[in-house]
């Protein structure tokens, strides 16, 4: 019950955005996709292939153009991301270990490969980090 509350405030939320934007007449609001060959040069993967905390603000779009449509730019799901997001939203209240997140270095940030979902319900949930590894060789 209160995976389905917290999913519908975070889909109206997204909504509300969207017609705010419609209303200042401002383009975007969506997920930006990075192309693989944009990414910031650097070391393949941090020595030791470890884990690091990342900012979750940091994260400014994805490498992976079918999840681009789950989500808004501030990680907000769509209808289509419900069941998913509601596993990984009582995995994360029960007090589950879930894996890291995968990123690549794009610019001063970070372009995220695998954990969309778990993105989500970190931001909703007021996390400030996520757990990540970074990875610059982009697939």
């Amino acid at each position: 019950m209160d995976a389905e509350r917290a999913f519908v405030r975070q889909t109206r939320a997204r909504r509300r955005a969207a017609l705010a934007r419609r209303l200042r007449r401002e383009a975007g609001g969506h997920l930006r996709v990075y192309d693989p060959g944009a990414r910031a040069s650097g070391p393949a993967q941090l020595p030791g292939g470890g884990i690091r905390e990342i900012r979750l603000d940091a994260i400014a779009g994805t490498l992976e153009p079918t999840r681009a449509a789950l989500f808004d730019g501030a990680f907000r799901p769509r209808r289509a991301a419900r069941a998913r997001w509601e596993r990984v939203w009582l995995a994360e209240h029960r007090g589950c270990v879930l894996p890291p997140i995968s990123v690549a270095r794009v610019g001063e940030g970070y372009a995220i490969r695998d954990g969309h979902h778990r993105v989500s319900v970190a931001r909703s949930r007021g996390a400030i980090t996520i757990d990540a590894t970074i990875d610059a060789a982009a697939a």
